[in-house]
């Protein structure tokens, strides 16, 4: 009976945080779209999103395109398909890997960024001290953060898939003496628009997802500084999570559209 009292509990406290997400989203789409902007602000988040995860993002990369191309060509010697490698390795990268893998990664470190940041100021007094000032404290600091991890994380996913790409050129220039020209040739004849143009748009809703859950959690985070901590570690897991329901979602969707 304990257990199913738990378990009834936990059911409706998970529900009931997925309504508060969604109605935090809904306050960000209302307030977005309306002045005042804060663009200086904006800006600056898109450069502490944005230029601050690119190392994390081009050694993520790099490290990817090497180890999948390494663990890739003894498979494929079997068969005497090495010719194959580029063209399996950029759709593989592009189109389902090189975005989650960079996604996740930004997870770590912007959502949790944001979580720490704003549950500090929540447990400070900060947020409260802006709202009794007069100050849109949602506008100036959840509408701005959640807007440059969308705009951000596609661009970090774009660099990230490059950087991916020359390292798995790398491999193959040592190991095969594949030219650099020759294999980014099989490259681009290899993809097309069906596999970059989904692989984009969906990336923008892992920067919106990273942005929302970052921001709520740190927002709304609980007294004392063991809620930040709570916070920075929930905005983690919970983006983690979404980032791959909507992957999900994202595939399903794509392979319905071209099927038709």
């Amino acid at each position: 009976m304990f257990k199913n009292s738990a378990l009834l509990d936990n059911t409706k406290s998970f529900f009931a945080e997925i309504g508060d997400i969604t109605l935090f989203g809904g306050r960000f789409f209302r307030e977005v779209f309306f002045p005042p902007f804060e663009f200086k602000e904006l800006i600056r988040q898109c450069y502490n999103i944005g230029n601050r995860s690119l190392l994390l993002v081009s050694v993520t990369g790099f490290i990817l395109g090497l180890v999948f191309t390494l663990q890739s060509r003894p498979t494929l010697e079997q068969f005497g398909a090495e010719s194959w490698i580029p063209s399996m390795i950029s759709i593989s990268i592009i189109r389902e890997i090189g975005p989650v893998i960079i996604a996740l990664i930004c997870a770590g470190r912007i959502g949790s960024g944001i979580g720490a940041e704003l549950g500090s100021m929540r447990v400070t007094e900060q947020i409260d001290a802006m709202e009794v000032s007069g100050t849109n404290p949602f506008k100036y600091l959840v509408v701005t953060r959640i807007a440059a991890a969308t705009l951000m994380l596609p661009l970090l996913v774009i660099i990230g898939d490059a950087i991916a790409l020359f390292g798995s050129a790398l491999v193959e220039n040592l190991k095969s003496d594949v030219s650099y020209t020759l294999y980014f040739s099989k490259v681009f004849k290899a993809i097309a628009f069906g596999d970059i143009i989904p692989a984009t748009i969906k990336t923008f809703f892992f920067g919106f997802a990273i942005g929302l859950i970052g921001c709520f959690k740190g927002y709304n985070c609980a007294k004392g500084t063991v809620g930040v901590g709570e916070a920075s570690n929930a905005a983690v897991v919970y983006t983690s999570m979404l980032i791959f329901i909507i992957d999900f979602i994202a595939v399903f969707v794509t392979d319905i559209i071209f099927d038709i």
